[in-house]
């Protein structure tokens, strides 16, 4: 028998991490990401794994994405020595993020330990280190995609394109229990079509059991013609007030696509003409590496390196990489175009470029990937009248600029139509992951009434004992050393707070109040009628 246990993203976006156990004693994992979001989620970073890191013979990572990969320097540090499978570009991306991560970390338990010493409290450990994190890149087992891989007796794993970023992998893994074969399908997070880069996500057509993920689950992205007409909308906002265009972006892939359509502008004679900074020395790392991989581009991409141009660069575009760089920006005047890190204005530069024009009415914010509960982006994105940076609060009164069909993320149509190619053929038992409540909930009601499939939106620390063969799988307790009942009645707190949160402003504004927000409490309105009644 076979037993998969959800110890991160379940019931939320971040915190990726799959425990996949046999009969034959072979565990190995699927992800291992940091929570990020609210201080609660976060929290969860220094909780016990719920199981022996050593006891691991094997991590399938499916892409460097923090909330995928974070975590891996803390499991080395606490007993892993076993293969991480992974991409290869992934594997070239993990180098430079999770030293970047760790960086972070002890930033971070710095700033708080001196915080603490003013309070006469104890000083504070980084979750893990730099040389935790530079131990961990020893473990890197770089694997083509579409090459069978031997993980031990009775388990075989393959790993597929997922088109969401450079490097980005669906799992595809075989186990042989009680003289029958298990497949089992981990999407990974798929990307959309017409994906900007990087192929279109593998259609994988059969498996026994599917986890799919679920980010955008309840909604549709805009258009691609509408969202670059959006975006150049936006810097033309700005630079008609003579202010600058920020652009929360991360380090891996937004910021890539960003320089990309910049880059479409400026040979179109549509971009004006200001300057241009990419002021993350993560993602400036990043660009190299995706220029050091152009086998693994789109039809699209390539013709553009064939015509003589790099998709990243063009005039005027100027790469910040020291911090005495990065505070020049916010002395010049004018119009220019800042893209920084972080995506979700939790961390980095970014907080100091929203310090500085988040309350300036004629600036430019534009927001263009997913934006976690509790997140500062989500609080911008949710018109927030004021946010808390470095413990000033910044009034919002720069022009918001949410872009959604620049995320490289499926939207709820992409996703039913990848697993409508399982639908015609096995018919899989589905299991929706990484996805906040109402994104999964919402999902697999789609997939439900589309195909007609068993559906089930597990949660956090739940055990899912799948049969040998096609079969449904039993429900058996949580197994993390946590109370998760406590957690999943936080997370419901934080639901009904974010509603009653969203209310007040609406009725705030009186006059002001728009149809996108009537529409929005309506559509959490239904959301939630859908989960009570089933």
């Amino acid at each position: 028998m076979v037993k998969i246990t959800c110890f991160g993203a379940a019931g939320s976006v971040t915190g990726s991490n799959y425990l996949v156990e046999t009969s034959r004693g072979r565990n190995l994992l699927v992800d291992c990401g940091l929570f990020q979001g609210s201080k609660e989620t976060e929290r969860r970073n220094w909780e016990q794994w719920g199981y022996n890191p050593n006891e691991i013979k094997h991590l399938i990572l499916t892409h460097a994405h923090i909330d995928h990969s974070g975590r891996i320097p803390k499991l080395v540090k606490d007993g892993f020595r076993g293969k991480i499978i992974t991409s290869p570009p992934t594997a070239e991306l993990c180098r430079i993020m999770l030293l970047d991560s760790a960086h972070v970390q002890e930033m971070d338990a710095e700033w708080r330990t001196k915080r603490n010493r003013r309070r006469a409290r104890r000083d504070v450990e980084p979750l893990y280190t730099t040389q935790d994190a530079q131990e961990s890149l020893r473990y890197l087992a770089p694997t083509e995609l579409d090459r069978m891989i031997d993980l031990g007796p009775g388990i075989r794993a393959r790993l597929r394109n997922a088109g969401h970023i450079l490097g980005s992998s669906i799992v595809e893994m075989w186990i042989e229990d009680e003289g029958k074969e298990t497949k089992i399908v981990f999407s990974g997070d798929l990307g959309k079509h017409d994906q900007l880069i990087v192929e279109e996500p593998f259609e994988v057509i059969d498996a026994d059991y599917l986890f799919i993920e679920s980010t955008y689950g309840n909604r549709l992205h805009r258009t691609f013609d509408e969202s670059k007409a959006e975006l150049l909308e936006a810097i033309q906002y700005a630079v008609s007030h003579n202010e600058k265009v920020i652009i929360p972006a991360f380090a891996v892939e937004r910021t890539q696509e960003i320089l990309y359509l910049l880059g479409e502008f400026s040979r179109a004679g549509q971009l004006p003409d200001i300057p241009i900074f990419l002021d993350s020395p993560l993602a400036i790392k990043a660009t190299e590496i995706y220029r050091n991989n152009k086998k693994y581009y789109d039809e699209d991409a390539q013709a553009i390196v064939g015509r003589g141009f790099d998709p990243f660069d063009m005039p005027r575009l100027t790469l910040t990489a020291s911090t005495t760089e990065s505070m020049k920006i916010n002395q010049l005047q004018g119009s220019a175009i800042v893209i920084s890190a972080n995506g979700m204005c939790t961390a980095g530069r970014i907080k100091h470029h929203l310090k500085h024009n988040l309350w300036r009415a004629g600036a430019s914010i534009i927001i263009a990937g997913f934006q976690a509960q509790g997140s500062t982006g989500r609080q911008i994105v949710d018109r927030a009248k004021t946010v808390t940076i470095f413990g000033e609060k910044v009034a919002v009164r720069a022009k918001v600029f949410t872009i959604g069909g620049l995320s490289a993320h499926a939207d709820q149509a992409d996703l039913l139509e990848w697993v409508g190619h399982f639908a015609r053929k096995s018919r899989p038992r589905v299991f929706v992951i990484h996805g906040e409540p109402l994104s999964s909930e919402a999902l697999a009601a789609a997939i439900r009434k589309r195909f007609g499939l068993d559906v089930s939106v597990p949660r956090l620390g739940q055990v899912l004992s799948l049969e040998p063969g096609k079969g449904v799988p039993e429900i058996l307790p949580e197994v993390a050393p946590v109370d998760f009942q406590e957690k999943m009645l936080a997370l419901t707190a934080d639901l009904e707070s974010e509603v009653a949160r969203l209310r007040e402003q609406v009725l705030a504004r009186k006059r002001e109040v728009r149809e996108e927000d009537l529409e929005r409490l309506r559509d959490i309105r239904e959301e939630l009628q859908a989960i009570v009644t089933g």
